[in-house]
């Protein structure tokens, strides 16, 4: 196909979204271009390599993996090429015309416009060959898949706005040349000692040569800048870094600073990871593994289904990107590798997930993990807070799934509380035990759908007369995480929204001998009264040792799903049977003295309705009848208006 005959084709609407973004230098940092180029470059190699054991055939033409960066400053190029797997025409448009990423259309929904906090997202989402357009004005691809005829070539081509070309071309080598088109202003990246350095800042750790044409420098010194270059005439290649991969190195032989570029180049990430853990397993399995906490959460946190793990490698060899079978699913955040002596070259997913050699690997790095959040939730409270800030819902999840685990993930969990002064999630709890006041035997806690609604219920009346602490839940997956973790530390939890809680310095004994009283005050006139008006709504009618302040509030029976998990159940389309709440009141308050003097039946039941919808208000609950409730209280007012 000629020049003449290239096809003109859209990008899709996301990627010219994106493209946009880098042309406008979002990026504080521009020389991570490169970075993202060659551990693109890297990871096609990967591929070639995994296929090439199966099949030699397709690097027979040219065995030596490597990645070229040529210059030509006159001409304003660069180029980045690789003896890699390289692609098909169809590959082409698919990995350079689309983004095909689940979660695109979220992802662009959050940037907000603001240059910085938008960087931070768009490294979370990884999309590196993209960067190319922060120095160049026009970036040219040409490829040639491994296994297909010299004359499947294919030229990608595209000034970064509304479309790109795609050309046929013949005599192409296997692999992937990228060639940018430098700005004038990014000259500076078609000089050899700026790439040079460059490529040892962040790329030092690849695998294979990253090879620049060797140069001989005068007197100065290849470390001067200013050093004047003289290229040989026949021009030779020389790798610029060290070639080895990292993960194969000892902890002693690895600077802080190659860890984390070896994250970056990972992960796709432009922050720092918030720690690391490098391991070397000998014995009974053979097995490598440097794991990461990432800084912040991707965008793509709670989308469960999504494609993650880590990479997996067998003696050195590359076999899968996202192996999720080595860690669960809990832990979808962490990023890394893990490389093993023990498993096969040709193992398959299906393989893996009924290997016990991967069981065993899977339980170890678990636990790492969790000692490394353990360890850091030690000496470095503050670093832990902030990782809980990102993860700690997902954190939850493992609480309530990891049975194994259940006990070092409780450790690690952390909730707002009564006794702090925001909705800041930083109580343990072990701090929660060591302040609890003298005779308490359980840890209290309470689920709404705010910090604030929370923590102004009238369910927490007499904890706070009493300066009992209660722990403060409001995150989606607390109901569901609570009706799991039944106790901790051999302390039971209780929460104060069901059913007739026992308060510190109570017995046994003291409820039982409480039970004849509490069924002479049950004999509260208003009980049998209040009852006859609520009876559809509420499955009984007590007095109430909740209460101090308000005039009633409602109680959940022990084993009743709660309104925090029963909107999550309804939101996805389930069914849920009917649940009635016992209505509690403070016989002490002036409203029900009030209330109790009234001898009008019909303003009666008017006045109880109000006090159940005030009730359910309370506890961020919603009114069956919002119009009605209105009505009534507006009533109300009228007879108060008119005195």
């Amino acid at each position: 196909m000629s020049e003449a005959q290239a096809e003109t084709h859209q990008f899709q609407t996301e990627a010219k979204q994106l493209l946009q973004l880098m042309i406008h230098s979002l990026y504080s940092n521009r020389e991570i271009f490169l970075r993202e180029l060659i551990s693109n470059a890297s990871d096609a190699i990967d591929k070639l390599r995994f296929k090439a054991i199966e099949d030699g055939e397709l690097i027979a033409d040219d065995p030596d993996y490597r990645i070229d960066i040529t210059f030509d400053k006159d001409a304003k190029t660069l180029s980045i090429a690789d003896n890699g797997i390289g692609m098909s025409r169809e590959e082409v448009i698919d990995h350079l015309g689309t983004i095909a990423k689940s979660g695109t259309a979220e992802f662009l929904s959050q940037l907000s416009g603001d240059q910085a906090k938008d960087t931070q997202l768009i490294g979370q989402f990884g999309v590196g060959f993209y960067s190319a357009f922060m120095v160049a004005d026009e970036v040219e691809v040409r490829t040639r898949g491994a296994g297909l005829s010299t004359d499947a070539g294919v030229l990608w081509r595209s000034k970064g706005e509304d479309a790109y070309e795609l050309e046929g071309i013949d005599e192409l080598p296997r692999g992937t040349s990228v060639i940018l088109h430098l700005k004038e202003e990014a000259l500076e990246f078609a000089e050899d000692f700026r790439l040079r350095n460059i490529v040892r800042k962040y790329s030092d750790h690849i695998g294979v040569p990253v090879r620049m044409i060797k140069s001989d420098y005068d007197q100065a010194g290849e470390g001067d800048e200013d050093a004047e270059k003289v290229v040989s005439s026949e021009p030779e290649f020389e790798a610029v870094n060290s070639a080895q991969a990292l993960w194969t190195r000892s902890r002693s032989e690895v600077g802080d600073d190659e860890y984390k570029e070896f994250y970056k180049s990972v992960s796709h990430d432009f922050d720092d990871p918030m720690s690391w853990s490098h391991n070397k397993v000998e014995g009974k399995l053979e097995y490598t593994s440097l794991l990461y906490i990432p800084k912040r959460a991707p965008f793509d946190l709670y989308q469960r289904e999504v494609p993650r793990g880590l990479k997996l490698y067998v003696q050195r060899v590359f076999i899968m990107d996202d192996a999720e079978q080595f860690l669960p699913l809990y832990l979808r955040f962490m990023k890394g590798v893990v490389d093993s002596n023990d498993l096969p070259l040709n193992v398959s997913r299906e393989i893996l997930q009924q290997d016990e050699r991967v069981t065993s690997i899977r339980n170890a790095l678990t636990k790492r993990v969790l000692t490394m959040m353990d360890t850091m939730a030690k000496k470095e409270p503050e670093d832990y807070q902030a990782l809980w800030d990102e993860f700690g819902e997902v954190l939850k999840e493992g609480a309530g799934e990891d049975f194994a685990n259940r006990e070092a993930l409780a450790k690690l969990l952390r909730f707002a509380s009564t006794k702090g002064d925001s909705n800041t999630k930083s109580v343990s709890l072990e701090t929660y035990l060591e302040r609890k006041v003298e005779a308490q035997d359980k840890i209290y806690y309470i689920c709404a759908e705010t910090f604030e609604t929370a923590s102004r219920s009238p369910h927490l009346e007499i904890f706070k007369d009493r300066n009992v602490e209660v722990l403060v839940m409001f995150d989606r997956i607390d109901e569901w995480l609570m009706s799991m973790l039944t106790e901790y530390d051999g302390t039971q939890f209780v929460d104060v929204m069901r059913g007739d809680v026992t308060l510190p310095g109570e017995s046994k004994n003291d409820e039982e001998n409480a039970a004849g009283d509490e069924k002479k005050e049950d004999d509260h006139p208003l009980v049998e009264r209040i009852q006859g008006v609520l009876t559809e709504k509420v499955e009984g009618v007590r007095t109430s040792k909740r209460l101090t302040q308000s005039p009633a509030c409602l109680v959940l029976a022990e084993d009743a799903m709660g309104a925090q998990m029963r909107r999550i159940m309804e939101q996805s389309g389930q069914a849920m049977p009917e649940a009635k709440p016992y209505f509690e009141f403070n016989p002490d308050h002036p409203l029900l003295s009030r209330l109790d003097s009234e001898p009008d039946e019909d303003r009666f039941a008017e006045l109880v309705e109000i006090l159940f919808d005030q009730a359910s208000l309370a506890e961020g609950g919603s009114l069956q009848d919002p119009a009605q409730y209105v009505d009534r209280l507006n009533r109300l007012l009228l007879e108060l208006l008119d005195r």
